[in-house]
Formats: structure tokens, sequence, C-alpha cells
């Protein structure tokens, strides 16, 4: 297995099956199968300068399943976290999440794990925690996004 590409913006590995990080570029869909990623999750809108330009077509070109659920950063919702469950959930072999900053990744993660995995609720905020916190003043502070948060396991 190859090195984790760490360079990617805020990169971390959850677990063997899970990866996250922030916007990828263009060489990345052949890093990521190279460490043995199978599936993409982008929660990114296509429109952000930072976007990949033609991630569905590079993902295919490295092999990669791609699954885009565009995620708007000021009005993320309920039904966008669960095609986010679903999507993950619809695969066994090895997934990478990504979005611009890995902020939107980290509060679906954090909210999966608490409910879909039933991991603790403080162990669930330290993952999420080392990427971003919608809760903490000293982060960007979104309203949108520390109210979707707390609607962990309603």
């Amino acid at each position: 297995m190859s090195t984790d590409p760490e360079y990617i913006r805020n990169w971390l590995r959850i677990s063997d099956s899970i990866t996250t990080s922030g916007r990828l570029t263009p060489g990345d869909p052949e890093r990521l199968s190279e460490i043995g990623v199978q599936r993409v999750i982008n929660l990114a809108l296509d429109d952000h300068a930072d976007a990949l330009p033609d991630a569905a077509g590079l993902m295919e070109a490295a092999g990669l399943d791609y699954v885009h659920i565009p995620v708007p950063f000021d009005t993320p919702c309920d039904e966008h976290y669960r095609a986010f469950a679903d999507a993950l959930e619809a695969s066994d072999a090895p997934v990478h999440v990504h979005c611009i900053m890995n902020f939107r990744v980290s509060a679906f993660l954090y909210r999966y794990h608490v409910e879909a995995c039933g991991m603790a609720e403080p162990a669930a905020r330290e993952v999420m925690e080392k990427i971003w916190s919608p809760h903490r003043t000293d982060h960007m502070e979104v309203p949108a996004w520390r109210a979707f948060v707390e609607r962990v396991g309603q």
C-alpha cells in the first residue's frame, strides 16, 4: 500500500476504509486509487473556484466510483446528510470523502459516527474537531453548520 497523500488539503485518515480531505487537484484521483480508494464522495459545489474541473471524468479515468452530493455551504440539510450516508454505506470498499476545506465532510462524519455507528458523541466531536468545529469561535463559525450538527440523533 502506498503512503497517504498527506499534502492534500486537510487530509485525514479516519479508518482503513475511510479517508477525507479538502479540495482535490488533477493528479489526486490516481493517487487515491494507488492507496486503495475505490469510491470518492464529493460534497463540494462544482462552481467553487477550488473545485476540481471535470471531477467525474478524472475519477472515471482513475477507475474510481464517483458520487457527487453538492452541499451549499450556507444551507446544509438533512436530505444532503441522508444522501451522504447512503453513498457511504453503498460501498464495502475504501471511500474517500472530500469537499473544499474538509469542513462539510467533518460535520457529516460527526453525525454519521453518532447516528449510524453508535460512536459516543464526545469521541465523534473529537474526530470532527481535528479539522473544524462549527461550535468554536476560533474556527470559522457558521450558524447553519452549528444547527446541522446539533440535530445529531434527531
